[in-house]
């Protein structure tokens, strides 16, 4: 038949993604794939060049995304469908531009994991990340911004367009580099390969870090392999160590098998200069899905769970009961994904990916024989699509990579609208069109068209100081625009990011000498704690709390809306003078507690539980570290109620228990049962505050915690597998906790190592 490209729905059980953090992304980030100094010395030079090279220090500009739940209902999913006589591929524009399923028609077998919901997690690098499917990681390492973003989608001609072929083209503005990217997609008539043309361009006069790894879930199970032209691969822990190990044996299990392992790794296979470039994920039978591209795309890696309670466990927590196992073959620029690449300016990385079924000897691809496995699959591969076959569909993609689209399938941000209108870049095939420009960009379109930065409405107490905008050109035009509250607060985020913190602090005191505001107070509190200063930002950060209440008591009485009682009073708090209020407007008077307003409007609702949860959660844990429990107990019982219902509070009232010497209590909330929505991959605050709990229940009130109680405690209290969620080993020989991170990077075993977690994450419940 011939190609086909139309738009419909898809529905899936659900859990809606909430509203983004308010607070912006300041403190440094807490990606888990990171070496130090000291494994980095033990790397090849190129490798260890590149991991050095432009490591991202936060997500600004990106907002974080933590206000999704778990209650899943059906929703409807925008989807685009691909179709030929052979294969079906199921893109969702609206989510990253996921590949949700690639059926083989012939034998109605779905090549990918798929997953049955749409259940987000707190994977990617701001947040939100759902698990299945072929997903287009740009930007840093990790999984990308735009996992759950929607991106601008549209129907171009294809390389055999006379034949009436047609191609899908997903592209948007990636912001953490900003460098826009495109992904075309299209199958050719008869062919048993979807292909996937990518490009990433340098439109500035400097040059750009550049991250891309192809990310394809496969089903597994305990006769799953996973083939690659390898001998070696660069193996990497949640214990952050990177070290070269033998493919596929090492350290006493086959580890092709992604099952054969305990826990969660990654297996960055070194692939040799001249080889074909390719990976397949291959069942009994040796049948499966296999991945191959041009040569500039050179990593492949295997990633998997593990067998292990932990990586069992995150696995149905992506999913629902029921549901298999997957692991994670992928393709990027690099050889491991700690790697960043330089991108000139002016220039662009482009390449090819073509992804199939595969079928081979069942014998051969399980044989003990390594060399004789990866033969059979890589011969079975040339015959089914030979490698001077990819480099020709390549040659032939080039030219159509700048073709207009020719019908508007699903629409991304505007944020590449508002950079083309600054920067006045000219992206052949890539159009950011200006109506997409939306609230968000009217500030900063006003900025560059005006010279001056909208001051904040007297109602932003409620829901938050809007977005930022860090890159050099915009920071250029914030120092020359007239000191506004806004304009001052938003040249502090862009300085802060530059990591010139002296001049940030200045614009955020500027900020508040302008109007006194929950978010220049904040923003200097984790100044504060940077600088060393722990017991100056509680202060703030408790001040900033008690204006936001006030404002939302303020607007509630001006609504008229009932108002419900505080359960409890948070303490007066005067400004501290390093805080830079405005002097005459009483700044220095205690702010009386005032409840939150009970909204009619949902979406002003969502708004404003989404501030007073990001920055309640910073306060508690400021005071927690501050030594001041009572205070951070007064703030979480003064949120309302339906923040303190979330899992993320039940934790944080648990943690606070702790810290007011009430270890049955907080043991209690635990017994009742919670689930942190979003907790962070590689977090294992659950399991560090159960076990603190239990050293204090062993120990009693006031007694030292030695390792005998330690012992004790992991003995007479194990944690229960609802909250088994480590990624490492967590036992030694001797059933004590065995940290495994490198030196320097462990936190002191106290209740203070939980908050202090807290602190390093900028999350809102």
């Amino acid at each position: 038949m011939a190609t086909s490209v139309r738009r419909t729905t898809l529905t899936l059980p659900t859990a809606p993604l909430g509203p983004d953090n308010p607070l912006p992304a300041l403190h440094p980030l807490d990606e888990v794939h990171r070496v130090d100094d000291r494994v980095r010395a033990t790397l090849p030079a190129d490798m260890a060049r590149q991991v050095a090279y432009e490591p991202l220090r936060s997500v600004l500009p990106v907002r974080l995304r933590d206000g999704y739940g778990r209650d899943r209902a059906p929703a409807t999913l925008d989807a685009i469908v691909l179709e030929n006589g052979r294969l079906r591929a199921t893109v969702l524009p609206g989510l990253g531009g996921r590949v949700h399923s690639l059926v083989h028609k012939a034998t109605g077998r779905e090549l990918l994991y798929r997953n049955p919901v749409c259940q987000p997690a707190d994977f990617a690098l701001n947040g939100a990340w759902f698990s299945g499917g072929i997903e287009w990681n740009i930007g840093a390492t990790g999984h990308t911004t735009l996992s759950c973003a929607p991106l601008h989608a549209a129907r171009v001609p294809a390389p055999d367009a006379a034949d009436g072929g047609a191609m899908v083209r997903l592209w948007e503005w990636e912001r953490l580099r900003d460098l826009p990217f495109q992904v075309d997609l299209w199958l050719p008539a008869d062919s048993a390969f979807l292909y996937v043309g990518v490009r990433i361009r340098n439109p500035h006069h400097h040059p750009a870090p550049v991250y891309w790894w192809s990310n394809i879930a496969v089903p597994e199970d305990e006769h799953t392999r996973v083939l690659a032209p390898a001998d070696d691969a660069w193996h990497f822990g949640y214990a952050r160590t990177l070290r070269r190990v033998p493919v596929p044996e090492w350290d006493g299990a086959d580890r092709s098998y992604p099952l054969r392992g305990a826990y969660p790794a990654d297996y960055f296979y070194d692939v040799p200069e001249g080889a074909r470039r390719w990976i397949a994920s291959l069942d009994t039978d040796g049948s499966g899905l296999v991945q191959t591209s041009t040569d500039l795309l050179r990593g492949r890696k295997l990633f998997v769970w593990g067998a292990g309670p932990g990586g069992r466990r995150w696995q149905r927590w992506l999913t629902e009961p029921g549901t298999g196992g997957y692991a994670e073959i992928q393709a990027g620029l690099a050889r491991t994904q700690l790697e960043h690449v330089p991108l000139e300016a002016g220039e662009e990385f482009a390449w090819l990916e073509a992804y199939g079924p595969l079928s081979a000897d069942p014998a051969a691809v399980h044989s003990a024989d390594w060399a004789a496995a990866r033969r059979e699959t890589e011969a079975r591969l040339e015959a089914a699509l030979p490698r001077a076959a990819v480099d020709a569909a390549y040659a032939a993609w080039r030219p159509h990579a700048d073709a207009e689209p020719a019908e508007h399938l699903a629409t991304g941000s505007g944020w590449g609208a508002l950079e083309v209108e600054r920067g006045g870049f000219e992206l052949p095939g890539t159009p950011f069109d200006p109506g997409t420009l939306g609230e968000e960009q009217e500030p900063w379109r006003r900025l560059l068209r005006t010279g001056a930065l909208p001051d904040w409405a007297p109602d932003a107490s409620l829901v938050g100081p809007g977005a930022s905008l860090v890159a050099p050109a915009w920071r250029d035009l914030l120092e020359a625009v007239p000191s506004t509250a806004a304009a001052e607060y938003h040249l502090g985020v862009a300085q802060w990011h530059a990591g010139d913190r002296a001049q940030a602090e200045r614009s955020w005191e500027r900020s508040l000498r302008c109007a006194e505001t929950p978010w220049a107070l904040r923003c200097l509190a984790v100044a504060d704690t940077a600088s060393g200063h722990p017991a100056r930002a509680a202060e703030r950060l408790l001040r900033a709390v008690r204006l936001l209440l006030a404002s939302a008591a303020a607007h509630a009485a001006q609504e008229s809306a009932p108002v419900p009682a505080p359960e409890a009073p948070v303490p007066d708090v005067p400004v501290p003078e390093a805080a830079g209020a405005a002097a005459g407007a009483g700044a220095s008077a205690a702010v009386s507690l005032a409840p939150p307003p009970v909204a009619a409007d949902p979406v002003a609702l969502e708004a404003a539980e989404a501030a007073e949860a990001a920055l309640g959660r910073e306060a508690i844990a400021a005071l927690l570290a501050a030594g001041r429990a009572d205070d951070a107990r007064a703030v979480l019982d003064a949120l309302r109620p339906a923040i303190r219902a979330r899992g993320r509070f039940h934790l944080v009232r648990a943690q606070v228990l702790l810290a007011q010497g009430d270890a049955p209590a907080a043991r209690a909330v635990f017994d009742e049962g919670f689930e942190v929505c979003d907790l962070r991959e590689g977090d294992e605050a659950l399991s560090d505050t159960w076990y603190a709990v239990a050293e204090r229940l062993v120990a009693g009130a006031g007694e030292p915690l030695t390792e005998e109680v330690r012992r004790r405690a992991r003995a007479e209290h194990p944690l229960p597998e609802r909250y088994e969620f480590r990624m490492r080993p967590a036992e030694g020989p001797a059933g004590l906790y065995r940290d495994l991170r490198p030196a320097g990077r462990r936190p002191a075993r106290s209740t203070t190592s939980v908050e202090a977690r807290e602190r390093n994450r900028c999350t809102g419940g």
